[in-house]
């Protein structure tokens, strides 16, 4: 196989993040660069203005073209919102003519069947991937590939989204100059980034914590469980901080991010913060041990929330690999050891890892969907399976993917 040229657009509520990569023939993935800059036009997911997230993804397609030389024609994009629901469905087809070995044809159209779920006119199916296989009734097979059996079965999780959703990004896309091959769900992204085989196996808690949203990606019993979005994200802290000291948001925003804390009890009682770092002609100073307490109350809270959602799932098993926290509002000082207290549970930071080229660019949370976008694209790539169709999902790339 000749070299390939891969990239990811991740557009979040306060970032646009784009990666671009290379496959080369022995199928390593070798990242060229990576850029961010402010997306405008997005609160919490959601589209609010597409020239201006248009303008976003072309700025960072750009600035990566600057520092990689390399300007890509086609994507993968990451999509998310409070519009993405997740089910588990199962689906069997009969292996015929009997007496013959399961083949690439029978996985793709059984996992065809389990994903057939009835739909509203204004969704449609963005992901189908397989939890497990049956054949012939038993149950826990990761793959049925050659093996003998009568029957197959497949249990699938299907992630659906907004039709309209879907085209408004694609629409922004369009107007920045770039197709999009495939759009993948950036929980399911930045899992592929940062979760170890183990972690999917054992069952583990990935969240990715934005500005504005935190995408979640439940895996248990062997393989993912459920996919939401919760609109709650570091832009959240922000605000609070500009409100109780009363400062300009880009200011709360640098603050936090030079001094924040979710650990009031590390600062020092007597520990001040110059404000005149960021005020021009500004001689006052705040406390930062006021500064923490704000961000771990509204940190908490955040934290609280996904819990209680995610417990909601019943599916304790998730936690026996751990929390994953990771995107940009997960390199917060002191959140994952916050995290860990209300989890009850191990919680570690996620980052994009087993890279080869400029890996040390982003080795940081905040990119972890752009890379994910990436090691999507080279699935996808590096398989000449069949797949069942669905011009959104390669199938045969999700069964490598979570079970190879």
């Amino acid at each position: 196989m000749r070299e390939q040229m891969l990239a990811g657009v991740d557009v979040g509520t306060t970032k646009t993040v784009v990666a671009v990569g290379q496959l080369d023939r022995e199928h390593h993935l070798h990242l060229r660069g990576a850029a961010q800059v402010p997306t405008q036009g997005l609160r919490r997911g959601g589209i609010t203005h597409m020239d201006e997230v248009a303008n976003s993804i072309a700025l960072a397609l750009e600035r990566c073209a600057h520092l990689t030389g390399v300007r890509p024609l086609s994507v993968y994009c990451a999509i998310t919102g409070a519009h993405l629901e997740s089910y588990n469905h199962r689906g069997s087809v009969a292996i015929t003519p009997a007496q013959r070995d399961i083949d690439a044809a029978d996985i793709a159209h059984v996992l065809d069947v389990a994903g057939a779920i009835p739909l509203d006119a204004n969704r449609l199916i963005l992901a189908v991937l397989p939890r497990m296989y049956l054949v012939d009734g038993q149950d826990g097979i990761k793959h049925p590939l050659g093996m003998a059996g009568f029957r197959l079965e497949a249990e699938a999780h299907i992630v659906t989204g907004a039709l309209s959703a879907y085209r408004n990004l694609l629409k922004c896309a369009e107007r920045a100059h770039v197709a999009v091959d495939d759009m993948v769900v950036a929980a399911l992204a930045s899992a592929e980034a940062v979760l170890a085989p183990s972690e999917r196996e054992q069952g583990a808690v990935l969240i990715d914590l934005g500005g504005g949203t935190a995408d979640v990606a439940l895996f248990a019993d062997g393989g993912i469980w459920r996919t939401f979005m919760l609109p709650l994200g570091g832009q959240l802290i922000t605000d609070d901080i500009a409100y109780g000291l009363r400062l300009p948001a880009p200011v709360a925003e640098a603050i936090k991010l030079h001094y924040g804390t979710a650990l009031p009890e590390h600062v020092a009682p007597t520990e001040m913060i110059d404000l005149g770092q960021f005020l021009p002609q500004c001689q006052e100073v705040a406390a930062r041990r006021t500064l923490a307490s704000i961000i771990q109350a509204r940190t908490a809270e955040i934290l609280t929330l996904l819990c209680e959602e995610i417990r909601r799932s019943g599916r304790e098993r998730a936690f026996a690999g751990g929390v994953v926290l990771t995107g940009g509002t997960a390199e917060l000082a002191g959140i994952t050891d916050l995290a860990a207290q209300i989890f009850d549970a191990p919680v570690r930071l996620g980052t994009p890892h087993s890279l080869y080229g400029a890996a040390e660019s982003v080795t940081h949370p905040a990119y972890a969907t752009a890379v994910g976008l990436l090691r999507w694209q080279a699935q996808a790539l590096t398989t000449t399976i069949p797949t069942s169709g669905n011009p959104l999902h390669r199938l045969w790339s999700g069964f490598q993917r979570l079970f190879g």
